[in-house]
């Protein structure tokens, strides 16, 4: 099988909407993966947060690299350990790094896991959703097995000023139409690649190009040919090349769309 990722025209290039660049799997060798995603036509990427300390590792990265961008949040698994603080160093982080920090998340709902009871996960799943209103900072949600609850609240809320995208979307395109009715964005993971992957294959399909991303989600989620390694930016176009198949288009038609649209959105 083809190990060499696809290549773009040299006037595109791709962006990582999803990315945890400060976890272990990518401690010892940090700037290799950075060199080797740039190398692949990816030229920026969103350093996603999920609980207080690796939000502010994101943003540590941000000031390192200005290719890196930083969001901040506590992911559903992580909620159990929220408190009355936490949403203090939240307001400190923001408002402290506030010209750094691009979106609010990644938060929502996980009932696969279950890490966090239900209940706490919709309790701060509102909370969240609040103070990224409050900031006016797009919104990255993760739903999984939890679609209508995901719903109902982002409903509550809306409409989104600053709009927001279900990422890594695993649902089905019922839930996908209903996500966009609601003005956000869908992103694509490396799942796609995956020949099983058939609802996912049809949301991809579908969905219009003007309302998509794409991300690795890594370390997570590498897409075929590297199923089972660890994640990372530089295997973005395998999932690009793996939708401009299912659509009977050209990778460099999905790089175009779905760069300009995260730049729209996140205002990179």
């Amino acid at each position: 099988m083809k190990h060499t990722p696809p290549t773009l025209s040299h006037e595109n290039y791709l962006i990582d909407t999803h990315c945890h660049l400060y976890m272990g799997s990518y401690a010892e060798d940090l700037p290799s993966v950075l060199t080797n995603a740039s190398l692949n036509s990816v030229k920026k990427i969103i350093c996603i947060g999920i609980d207080i300390k690796s939000s502010q590792q994101a943003i540590d990265l941000s000031n390192q690299y200005d290719f890196i961008f930083p969001t901040i949040g506590i992911h559903p698994h992580d909620v159990v350990n929220i408190d009355d603080a936490t949403y203090q160093e939240l307001k400190t982080l923001h408002n402290r790094y506030s010209d750094k920090i691009i979106g609010y998340g990644e938060i929502g709902l996980d009932y696969a896991k279950n890490y966090s009871h239900p209940h706490l996960q919709l309790k701060h799943f509102n909370k969240q959703l609040e103070l990224a209103n409050e900031f006016e900072l797009p919104i990255i949600v993760h739903c999984r097995d939890a679609q209508k609850d995901t719903l109902k609240t982002l409903k509550k809320h809306g409409p989104f000023k600053n709009s927001g995208v279900i990422h890594c979307f695993s649902g089905d395109l019922k839930f996908a139409e209903a996500v966009l009715e609601l003005g956000f964005y869908i992103s694509i993971p490396g799942i796609v690649s995956f020949k099983n992957a058939t609802e996912l294959h049809e949301v991809a399909k579908a969905i219009p190009l003007e309302r998509m991303l794409i991300e690795t989600d890594g370390p997570f989620l590498a897409p075929t040919p590297h199923r089972g390694k660890r994640n990372e930016p530089a295997f973005l176009p395998f999932t690009a090349n793996s939708i401009a198949e299912l659509r009977q288009t050209d990778i460099n038609e999905i790089a175009f769309h779905t760069t300009r649209n995260a730049e729209l959105l996140f205002t990179i």
